[in-house]
């Protein structure tokens, strides 16, 4: 039975707009400025934050998701994660106990802390209160005993006197304050409609904000309080070893020698959701992965043989990947030749006839547009019949976060029957191609990666 004991926080909020991102990606960049090796994971399906905390620890950053993943691979893909690291920040999501609608506190930060056995540290704006501070801190301390709220972090304080104040409240909640941060616009990031503006769309600012955030957090934070916090989490419980890519795929009636196909992965500016899980599961089930930039590169990688393109902002580089028109005609020539692709949310988008009026792939017989309306859950969905992906009938679940409409929404072969909100079928599935709204995790259903690679090689 193997038992992790990584030092391990997870910084958690009353609400949003508490300032967890800044807490926690500056933690991360803080402990890794102390020569900690630091292992970044984020509770729930958000891909941008992890791209913040890769930058910050120099490590992949990780999703933790229990209801996309289940409950039982939380403590197994954590600690695949953190294997070998000193240490782990895990940011969480929304509010300490909100989790997936209707589900209870499935997928909740709290959820996830209970799952890890990690101390959670709360992250308070405290902008417009000062003795109520240790009535709501109270409350989120004793709601459920099995969460171990091991201190509390101020944000947005405003004067030394208010911070007095604030520390006399929360001395008779017997929560210890461990850290005060004043109030400052220069760590802020920009956003849009879909939450920050990804890392990989502003590189040499968001060096910037991460530094600035490390700084901000290591003047106001006690960290060696924080750091001694982490190093008594204990073991990890339940004795479930690290999951492993390797193990995930393994098949022995395939050969270990059989020729391994290329295959390529969408990135870029616009192209800048996946899971560092999927290119993992894809290299273990023998892909050679290599990665393009939709932006910029004029041509596929040579001999590719599978194309895998996740989600991102095509609609912000609409006329940046119109304009490229080669890469655009080479990519419906590999889909047309019956090659497998897997396409989620910007892949889909970019596989149409036409985004937002301009010009794209062609693959699909569909137009897509921005839309007024915020697209946004998770779903339970089943593959409605075979594909590049999957067999008819296979259970799966996903989620969905876009402000655009692919119209039709489903083509004559639909990719996944959806329940949540409404019953409906979605995506597109025609010769190799396999195109979706919905963003997966393949950790949760291994064989979509071996499966797709055999088509690869097979195609």
């Amino acid at each position: 039975m193997v038992r992790s004991s990584v030092p391990r926080l997870v910084i958690a909020a009353p609400s949003s707009g508490s300032g967890k991102t800044t807490v926690a990606t500056g933690l991360m960049a803080a402990f890794a400025a102390r020569g900690l090796a630091v292992s970044p994971h984020k509770v729930g399906p958000d891909y941008i934050d992890p791209g913040y905390h890769a930058l910050a620890t120099g490590r992949a950053g990780r999703n933790l998701d229990a209801y996309l993943c289940g409950p039982e691979l939380i403590a197994p893909l954590f600690q695949h994660g953190a294997r070998g690291c000193d240490l782990a920040v895990v940011e969480g999501v929304m509010g300490l106990y909100d989790g997936a609608a209707g589900e209870g506190e499935l997928a909740s930060t709290a959820h996830v802390a209970k799952l890890l056995g990690a101390p959670v540290v709360l992250v308070v704006d405290a902008s417009s209160q000062s003795r109520s501070v240790a009535a709501l801190v109270h409350g989120f301390a004793s709601w459920d005993p099995q969460v171990r709220v091991g201190g509390v972090i101020l944000n947005k304080v405003a004067s030394d006197r208010h911070e007095e104040l604030l520390r006399e409240a929360l001395d008779a909640a017997g929560v210890p304050v461990l850290g005060a941060l004043r109030r400052a616009g220069q760590v802020n990031t920009p956003s849009r409609h879909l939450g920050l503006v990804p890392v990989a769309e502003r590189h040499s600012a968001a060096v910037g904000s991460v530094a600035a955030m490390a700084a901000h957090v290591a003047q106001g934070c006690d960290l060696g309080a924080l750091e001694a916090l982490a190093r008594a989490a204990g073991p990890v419980p339940g004795g479930s070893a690290p999951w492993t890519p390797a193990s995930a795929v393994h098949d022995p009636a395939l050969s270990a020698e059989r020729r391994a196909p290329r295959v390529a992965v969408a990135g870029g500016p616009a192209f800048t959701f996946s899971y560092a899980e999927h290119t993992e599961l894809l290299t273990a089930a023998g892909a050679e992965v290599v990665t393009f930039d939709p932006l910029h590169d004029e041509r596929l990688p040579e001999g590719t043989a599978g194309l895998v393109m996740g989600g991102g902002f095509p609609e912000m580089y609409a006329a940046e990947l119109s304009a490229n028109a080669p890469l655009r005609e080479a990519v419906a020539e590999l889909a047309f030749r019956g090659a497998p692709v897997a396409a989620e949310c910007a892949g889909l988008l970019y596989l149409c006839r036409e985004l937002d009026g301009k010009p794209m792939c062609g693959v699909l017989d569909a137009t897509a547009r921005m839309a007024e309306r915020l697209t946004l859950g998770y779903r339970d969905a089943v593959a409605v019949g075979d594909s590049v992906l999957a067999v008819a009938g296979t259970r799966m679940r996903g989620h969905e976060f876009h402000r655009t409409v692919v119209e039709p929404g489903a083509g004559a072969a639909p990719a996944w029957g959806v329940r949540a909100p409404v019953r409906r079928v979605e995506g597109f599935v025609q010769q190799g191609v396999h195109a979706s709204y919905l963003h997966t995790h393949w950790a949760s259903e291994p064989g979509v990666a071996r499966r797709f690679v055999e088509r690869c090689r097979t195609s």
